[in-house]
């Protein structure tokens, strides 16, 4: 059993969008008890809540359930996960600091590292403080880059 763990800043918008999708994605295909998914962010401001409502909103709207609660990265993380997928370069940066850069399992990617129509982004942006249309680009980027993640863990590339 494969272990993913995606992560944000705040746990509340990105990161629990992106479990939310690729779960769907492995329900698709059938391949749901084959993984465990979770989902945290670097920060510990919103410990045990719920997604963003305007992200449980938009992620609704492509019959997404966004069910997790945010929590914090622990250490323990490191070892648990075999695939720990940021959104962007500071969520990196900020498990490295986590982490105290000691050796751990698992192996750290950007969640854009799978995007394929959407190649040139560098990141999921934070759309926290932006309008809707922040909401619906971010569901467009992890659609794009869970089918394409999904598609590497059955090919056996990741």
């Amino acid at each position: 059993m494969k272990k993913i763990l995606f992560v944000c800043l705040g746990n509340i918008c990105r990161s629990p969008a992106a479990e939310g999708v690729f779960l769907a994605k492995l329900g698709e295909r059938n391949l749901s008890s084959k993984f465990i998914v979770d989902s945290v962010g670097t920060s510990a401001w919103h410990m045990g809540e719920r997604a963003d409502e305007r992200m449980l909103h938009h992620a609704s709207k492509r019959s997404y359930d966004l069910q997790s609660r945010a929590r914090k990265v622990k250490e323990s993380d490191f070892d648990d996960f075999d695939l720990i997928i940021a959104m962007d370069q500071s969520n990196v940066r900020n498990m490295q600091k986590i982490c105290g850069g000691r050796k751990h399992h698992a192996k750290y990617f950007l969640m854009t590292d799978f995007c394929r129509e959407y190649q040139g982004e560098k990141e999921i942006p934070d759309p926290y403080y932006g309008g809707e249309e922040g909401f619906e680009k971010v569901l467009d980027l992890l659609e794009d880059s869970c089918e394409e993640l999904v598609r590497q863990l059955e090919a056996g590339e990741v």
